[in-house]
């Protein structure tokens, strides 16, 4: 009996070192909430990477969008500012900014996409350092909620979203594309 538990044991530690990369940006996950952590070297200096944080709709991948349109998107980089989309008759507050620093922070208050409707609370952070003439970029995206949110299962999915988002923006500020 106490073999089949060790060998249970050490299946159950392989299979979670086995799904790991698939969250390696999540740094915190609790039943509660969810910490993304994503930590990018730029070329540009971070007034060109506060700049490109403003053109949203140049980089953000349509995937993740209502209408499918990335062009829909806008970003107003001041406090009480909107990350916008807007179609047609059909609007969305993805988010609201909270605190805008010019050229080194932007905050962002709002549950992304499907969190939205779960009545949950997103703070999205762009942290900018100058570097060895670019930019250290850090973009946090910390989620809380409840228990009967079901964070805990969202949180692999919600990193890839941000993995993959702030990729398409450094690859916008490096190359002018977000491919």
């Amino acid at each position: 009996m106490m073999i089949r538990h060790s060998a249970s044991l050490i299946l159950v530690a392989l299979l979670a070192a086995a799904a790991a990369p698939a969250v390696a940006a999540t740094s915190e996950a609790t039943s509660t909430g969810f910490l993304v952590t994503v930590r990018h070297e730029v070329k540009a200096a971070p007034a060109r990477l506060w700049a490109a944080i403003g053109e949203i709709d140049k980089w953000w991948n349509p995937s993740h969008t209502y209408s499918g349109q990335a062009a829909n998107l806008s970003l107003t980089r001041q406090a009480g500012g909107c990350f916008c989309e807007r179609w047609n008759a059909h609007s969305v507050e993805h988010a609201r900014v909270v605190l805008a620093l010019e050229n080194r922070m932007l905050r962002l208050d709002g549950a992304l996409g499907p969190l939205q409707a779960l009545a949950v609370n997103g703070v999205l952070t762009f942290d900018l350092t100058a570097k060895d003439g670019g930019s250290a970029l850090v973009v946090t995206y910390r989620v809380a909620g409840n228990e009967t949110a079901g964070l805990p299962a969202l949180a692999g999915p919600v990193d890839g979203v941000i993995v993959e988002q702030v990729r398409r923006l450094v690859a916008y500020v490096d190359t002018g594309k977000p491919d």
